[in-house]
C-alpha cells in the first residue's frame, strides 16, 4: 500500500533526520552512561548537563551578565556533584546560595528562575537515581517514557499532521503528535518496567501517562520561552537539535514530576520504589 494512501507525508520528515538521530544517539549513549554508574558519575554528567541548561536559560533571558560569567554554572555543578556523592546538605547550602546571589544580583526573576529550572533537573533525576534497590530500574524506565514521547510525537507529528496543539507557541505541534507521544509512551514504559520484573499496574500506566504529559509540557514550556524572548534555539551545541535545553526539556519536568510522585507515594528515603511500585 502507498503512503498517500493512508494520507503520510513521509516527506514531511526533516532531512536532517541523520544528524537528529547521531546527536540524539550521543547524547543517550552519555545519559545512560551516568544512569548505569550511578553515584558520582551521574553526578558528573548531570553536572556538565545542569551548568550548560542554566547558561542557555541566561542567553535566552538576557541574564548572562548579571553575576560573574562562571559563578552560577559551578554553583550549579558543584551542588549537583555534591548531591551524587552523597552530601545533600551540602548541596541544598550551596543551591541556596546560589539562589540568593542570583535573585540578589538580578533585576528581574529570570535569573533565580534559571537556578531553579537548572537545579530542579540535575537533582530530581539524581535524587532517583541514588534511590535505594529501584534506583537503576526508575531512571531508565523515565528515559524510555520521555524518549518515546519525543520520538512518537516527532514521527507521528510530521507523518499525518492534523490541527495544531497551540500554535501560537509552538506552531509545527499537532494533536496527532501528542497523542503518538502518549501512546509510545505507555508502550515504552510498560515495557521497560516489564523487562524489569515490575508490575504493570493500572497505577503504573498512570505515572506512565502522566510522565509524558510533563515531558510535553516542558517541551511546550521552553518553547513559550524562547517566543517570549524572540529566540529560535537555545543554543548550537547540538547538530539538529540547537542547544541542550531544546533537547532535555521534556526530561526536566518529567524528572520532577517523577521525583514527586515518587516521593508522595514512597516518601524522601525511597523516590524509586514510590515510583514504579504500586
Amino acid at each position: 500500500m502507498r503512503a498517500g494512501a493512508v494520507g503520510l507525508r513521509p516527506s514531511a520528515i526533516g532531512s536532517d533526520l541523520a544528524v537528529r538521530i547521531a546527536s540524539a544517539a550521543v547524547l543517550a549513549a552519555v545519559a545512560l552512561a551516568g544512569a548505569w554508574f550511578g553515584g558520582i558519575v551521574a553526578g558528573l554528567v548531570l553536572a556538565l548537563f545542569s551548568a550548560i541548561v542554566y547558561l542557555e536559560w541566561s542567553g535566552i533571558t538576557g541574564t548572562a551578565r548579571a553575576v560573574p560569567p562562571l559563578v552560577m554554572p559551578v554553583a550549579i555543578a558543584a551542588t549537583t556533584i555534591a548531591a551524587g556523592l552523597g552530601h545533600w546538605e551540602i548541596a541544598l547550602g550551596i543551591a541556596l546560595a546560589a539562589l540568593v546571589l542570583a535573585a540578589v544580583a538580578s533585576r528581574t526573576a529570570w535569573q533565580p528562575l534559571g537556578v531553579v529550572y537548572a537545579l530542579a533537573f540535575g537533582l530530581s533525576i539524581l535524587a532517583l537515581r541514588l534511590s535505594p534497590d529501584f534506583g537503576l530500574v526508575a531512571i531508565l524506565f523515565l528515559f524510555a517514557v520521555v524518549w518515546a514521547t519525543d520520538t512518537g510525537a516527532y514521527f507521528v507529528g510530521r507523518l499525518i499532521g492534523g490541527p495544531k496543539l497551540w500554535p501560537a507557541v509552538s506552531p509545527k505541534k499537532t494533536w496527532s503528535g501528542a497523542i503518538g507521544g502518549l501512546v509510545a509512551a505507555l508502550v515504552a514504559g510498560g515495557a521497560a518496567a516489564a523487562l524489569a520484573g515490575i508490575a504493570v499496574t493500572p497505577a503504573l500506566v498512570a505515572v506512565a501517562l502522566t510522565l509524558s504529559v510533563a515531558s510535553q509540557a516542558g517541551d511546550l514550556a521552553e518553547s513559550a520561552l524562547k517566543r517570549l524572548f524572540g529566540v529560535k534555539d537555545s543554543g548550537n551545541i547540538i547538530p539538529g537539535h540547537g542547544g541542550l535545553m531544546d533537547r532535555v526539556d521534556g526530561l526536566i519536568f518529567a524528572g520532577v514530576a517523577a521525583a514527586a510522585i515518587g516521593w508522595s507515594h514512597g516518601g524522601g528515603a525511597r523516590l524509586a520504589e514510590g515510583l514504579l511500585a504500586w
